[in-house]
């Protein structure tokens, strides 16, 4: 298996084999947390108006997301696992959410442009996808870290591409120096300052669990939706 790792936009448009679009802070954590509550399944799109026109066709829909870190208006919640946490299960029991971030959902649809098949990736799921990927065992891998806005670097999403390559064919990993460079950095202490309402200071310390869920994470397309489904390790 060869592990090709890569980041931001250009790293999603260039993805072979089965890629996995690694968003930490926030999307792809928000999404395994979503299953945990009891969702059916996650739709990804682009737009905003996207996922609007899909609730104006079906008012059963939860609107999840954000354009540049906003809440986006008419949606049912931010791009905030810990909003989603405080909902509890009985309101996402037998749902359907549509997502739209501006870096981890975005990377998906490009990957899916271009990959055989496509993962999402983040610290809750690392170890399930890790173990999903070690099954299905693919001639290529690509690891796509997707940064802020997709224009640069995260470290959250950096080291955690790198976590997944340890577990794939040992790279090496040090989670200490991991959380070094991802508490101190401006990428965390925008939630830790408290001073905006939509970047709450308990996402981080939901975001940065390991492997708390054993499933990972495919996109698939059914019947012109970019869909989302857990698949059990």
């Amino acid at each position: 298996m060869e592990v090709i790792r890569s980041s931001l936009l250009e790293g999603a448009k260039a993805a072979r084999g089965i890629a996995v679009v690694v968003d930490v802070f926030r999307a792809f954590s928000c999404t395994p947390l979503l299953f945990s509550l009891g969702i059916r399944h996650s739709i990804l799109v682009a737009t905003p108006e996207e996922a609007l026109n899909l609730k104006a066709r079906d008012d059963s829909l939860i609107l999840i997301g954000e354009v540049g870190g906003l809440p986006v208006e008419g949606f049912d919640l931010g791009n905030s696992p810990s909003q989603i946490l405080r909902r509890g299960p009985e309101f996402f029991q037998g749902r359907a959410v549509v997502q739209r971030t501006s870096a981890g959902v975005q990377g998906a649809l490009a990957a899916l442009e271009a990959a055989d098949e496509v993962l999402l990736g983040s610290f809750m799921v690392a170890r399930a996808t890790a173990g999903y990927l070690q099954a299905r065992s693919p001639q290529v891998v690509s690891i796509i870290a997707m940064g802020v806005q997709l224009k640069t670097k995260a470290p959250e999403d950096e080291w955690c591409a790198q976590y997944l390559a340890h577990l794939l064919d040992g790279t090496p990993y040090d989670h200490n120096q991991a959380l070094r460079e991802i508490l101190f950095q401006e990428t965390t202490q925008k939630f830790l300052r408290r001073d905006k309402a939509h970047f709450p200071p308990e996402d981080p310390l939901l975001c940065l669990q390991r492997d708390i869920y054993d499933f990972a994470l495919k996109v698939t397309r059914q019947k012109g939706l970019v869909v989302v489904d857990k698949e059990m390790i």
